[in-house]
């Protein structure tokens, strides 16, 4: 699928300006060059560039930069593992490291430009230079969690077509496992102090390695990253971004989620095989030639994330809710943040108990973002924004988002529908270009004029967007439709509540009810369960519209998760009707 630009559109769509916009310490300042060119484009002066390549675009210039004294003195990258053992780099030594990569990748291990490398790496400094490598050598990259099992390495394998796999030592026997029904998989690079039969050691060679490699051109709808993203139903989609969807959109929607400056910080908690992983620790603050903070967290433990904060020059916090649900479990009076200004969470809706409790605490403000695999960003809470209990915030730049109906028909502010995102006539910069070799959930994704997110919300007269549940979480009991996040948010209100999933369940009179799945926060944990039970439905009674509470309760000691935090109501919905 083509990506198609109109300048006009673009222009209409940078007029949304949020409030109070300064330009006072931004990377324009330092960043003139490149940025000149970025403001004509907005202003429709200058057409998108054919050719754009975020290694040699955007890091080789931060480079420049450096070089010529006119960035503060801060690292590009700071890396730290909790046991005393830390990395740091300039943008210069990224681009000496990533060229010593560039050349294993394409001389030692022969890959060319378009060619498919799957990277299964933890938070360690490898996989930023890998990517950054990718980018250098036009290899198309496949990142991967390191939870993901042998069963799931050879869908990934062979459904990709992917000639070469990086992962550690702890993953290489689950490859090995699977190589030999992988006929497209030629070299495999393990990153360790040991030796493997059959793998090439990627420490030893990149460290032998010329750091001399010239950034092979690329064009701007050159595909450069493959995420699997899972849906509902059926196996894992590839869905593919281009240079321009990932690498350049950033620099036309700067400042409009993190808006990070060169002497900033960021800590992104997300998983590396996550979309948000590339967004907010790689792509977007390094626009900015900001600092990526990277603690490796093999658990993620509050006590190890309140104190690194506390003892690091962190300025932006980003994570999952799951990750502020846990931390404001803590007395957070105990902890001095360090330099903490800002609080950004994405992934599934905020709890508006949670952000009152983490506002009272530390006296920051948490930001919501929404987004998707397929766009990355999609709306947000800019700085400077009002903040609204339960919004996720206003439509990012370069998006017309809309709630529709099932004929795709744009609903009024206060009407429940479908969040959606205009894709016609113009695919907006931002998009994924298609998912990869399924042209038929490619054509699925839109209706009428729009790519649909499968997500319910709502949009206010002011244009916020308020999330109801992903359309296939929606509860229909007694003909009333039930959104799971306003249950979940009453009964995480509850002081005995730590965390709560709420799905359907079969009941014979009304079709189905409403089950909350309920984890207890310790103190509550020798109560009488029954008697809770009826004082949460209470509860949720009182909070919220009466016909919404919970029929049924159950307390668990956890709830299923994916890697990136996100609680599968899929699978205990599944539990509940008899599908597993």
């Amino acid at each position: 699928m083509k990506l198609l630009f109109k300048l006009q559109s673009l222009k209409s769509l940078w007029a949304l300006k949020p409030p109070n916009r300064t330009f006072h310490g931004h990377p324009r300042l330092l960043f003139s060059d490149v940025y000149s060119q970025y403001e004509s484009i907005r202003q429709g002066k200058q057409e998108i560039p054919k050719y754009f390549n975020f290694a040699s675009d955007v890091l080789d210039k931060w480079s420049e930069i450096e070089k010529a004294g006119k960035r503060p003195s801060h690292p590009a990258f700071w890396w730290i593992n909790g046991k005393g053992e830390e990395v740091k780099w300039s943008f210069e030594e990224l681009g000496f490291l990533s060229r010593k990569v560039a050349n294993v990748l394409t001389k030692e291990c022969g890959l060319q430009k378009g060619d498919r490398l799957i990277l299964i790496l933890p938070r360690i400094p490898e996989w930023w230079l890998v990517k950054v490598a990718c980018l250098r050598a036009g290899i198309v990259l496949i990142p991967g969690t390191s939870q993901l099992s042998a069963k799931d390495i050879l869908y990934r394998l062979q459904v990709s077509k992917a000639t070469c796999i990086i992962t550690t030592d702890t993953l290489a026997p689950a490859v090995d496992s699977v190589a030999s029904q992988c006929q497209l998989l030629k070299t495999k690079l393990m990153v360790s102090k040991d030796s493997r039969e059959g793998w090439l050691n990627f420490t030893e060679l990149y460290q032998n390695q010329s750091a001399d490699h010239s950034c092979i051109k690329t064009r701007i709808q050159d595909p450069m990253i493959i995420f699997f993203t899972s849906g509902t139903t059926g196996s894992p989609k590839m869905t593919q971004h281009s240079q321009g969807s990932l690498g350049f959109r950033p620099l036309l929607s700067e400042r409009y989620w993190l808006d990070l400056t060169p002497s900033d910080m960021i800590w992104n908690t997300a998983d590396t095989g996550w979309i948000l992983a590339s967004i907010a620790s790689f792509f977007d603050p390094w626009v900015f030639g900001s600092c990526i903070f990277v603690h490796n967290l093999p658990q993620t433990e509050s006590a190890v994330i309140l104190n690194t904060l506390c003892t690091f020059p962190v300025d932006a916090l980003v994570g999952a809710p799951t990750l502020f649900r846990m931390l404001v479990q803590n007395d957070l009076s105990k902890y001095k943040f360090m330099k903490l200004k800002y609080c950004t969470s994405g992934g599934e809706p905020l709890n508006p108990e949670v952000r009152e409790q983490w506002k009272s605490q530390t006296g920051l403000d948490i930001r919501e973002v929404y987004g998707q695999t397929e766009m990355g960003i999609i709306c947000s809470v800019f700085k400077g924004m009002k903040i609204k209990p339960g919004s996720m915030g206003k439509a990012a730049p370069l998006y017309d988002v809309q709630i529709i109906d099932k004929n795709a028909n744009i609903l009024p502010p206060g009407q429940q529908g479908e969040i959606a995102v205009r894709s016609k006539p113009i695919r907006p910069l931002g998009f994924f270009s298609e998912y990869l070799d399924n042209p038929k959930k490619t054509a699925e994704s839109e209706r009428g004029d729009f790519y649909v997110t499968g997500d319910r919300g709502i949009m206010d007269e002011e244009g916020y967007f308020h999330f109801i549940g992903r359309d296939d979480d929606i509860i229909i009991s007694s003909g009333y439709r039930i959104g799971p996040f306003e249950v979940e948010s009453a009964l995480i209100e509850h002081p005995a509540v730590v965390e709560a999933a709420v799905v359907s369940s079969p009941d014979p009179l009304r079709g189905e009810v409403v089950k909350a799945f309920v984890v207890l926060s310790p103190a509550f944990s020798s109560t009488d369960l029954k008697s809770l039970a009826c004082d949460l439905q209470d509860h949720v009674k009182k909070t919220t519209a009466p016909y919404k509470y919970p029929r049924k309760v159950e307390f668990v000691k956890e709830l299923p998760k994916t890697v990136t935090g996100k609680i599968k109501r899929n699978e205990l919905r599944d539990k509940e009707w008899g599908r597993i």
